[in-house]
Parts: C-alpha cells; sequence; structure tokens
C-alpha cells in the first residue's frame, strides 16, 4: 500500500513540473513593457537591460500556440528577434542613438504581426471575410 502512494506522489508530482502553456497575453504585455523600456532608455547599461529582457520575452513567446497562422507568426518573432539583435550590436557599438531604427523596425513588425490575431470585426463575423 504504501508503495502505491510513492507511486501516485511521483506521477502527479512530475505532472506539476511539466511544461506550462504560455500566457501570450501576459507574455506580450510585458514583452511591450520592456520595448518601451528600451525605447526609453537613457544609458546603455539601462538599454542593454531591458533589450536583453525583450529578448527573452519573445524567445518565450515563440513556444506559445498560434491557432491561427503559426509558420507567419513565428517568421515575424523571428525578425523581432533579429532587429532586436541588430539593436543591441548598434547601440553597443554606436551610441544609443544607433539604435532607433531596428527599434522603430521592430514596432512596424509588431503591427504588421497583430494583424494576424485581430479578432474579427462584427461585419466580417456577420459577412464573412
Amino acid at each position: 500500500m504504501k508503495f502505491l502512494v510513492i507511486i501516485f506522489t511521483i506521477l502527479f508530482s512530475t505532472s506539476s513540473f511539466a511544461k506550462q502553456d504560455v500566457d501570450l497575453e501576459i507574455n506580450m504585455k510585458n514583452t511591450g513593457l520592456a520595448y518601451k523600456q528600451a525605447v526609453q532608455a537613457s544609458d546603455l547599461a539601462e538599454f542593454n537591460t531591458a533589450i536583453n529582457e525583450f529578448i527573452k520575452l519573445v524567445e518565450v513567446s515563440k513556444t506559445a500556440k498560434f491557432h491561427k497562422e503559426p509558420e507567419q507568426s513565428l517568421q515575424g518573432l523571428d525578425k523581432v528577434i533579429t532587429q532586436a539583435r541588430l539593436a543591441k550590436k548598434a547601440a553597443n557599438e554606436q551610441g544609443l542613438n544607433a539604435a532607433k531604427a531596428p527599434l522603430k523596425n521592430i514596432d512596424n513588425l509588431r503591427k504588421k504581426y497583430h494583424e494576424l490575431h485581430e479578432p474579427p470585426g462584427f461585419f466580417e463575423l456577420l459577412f464573412g471575410s
């Protein structure tokens, strides 16, 4: 009997350590905050902290399940990571002003890829696309 209790305890405890699904909405809000902090950074150390957090959060977003256009979503996240790394490199080599162009590209990518996941409007639901 003790053996069964131990087995069940192990089985249920390992399932609690299983990988949790990413709450994409919360993760994206945190990503947006890290992006904003990177854009508003006044010194290189502050920028590097924010951009590193941003990259880490975007990497986490890639593990989420995308139900609509998953390949395009992952492509978009990869492009965002590339631009963030370019911004980091530019800032570290040439100063914070050099990071502005790649940071602007990140914002443009955000706008483009968010369109994939926007809920349909009233008329789209009513009449189709």
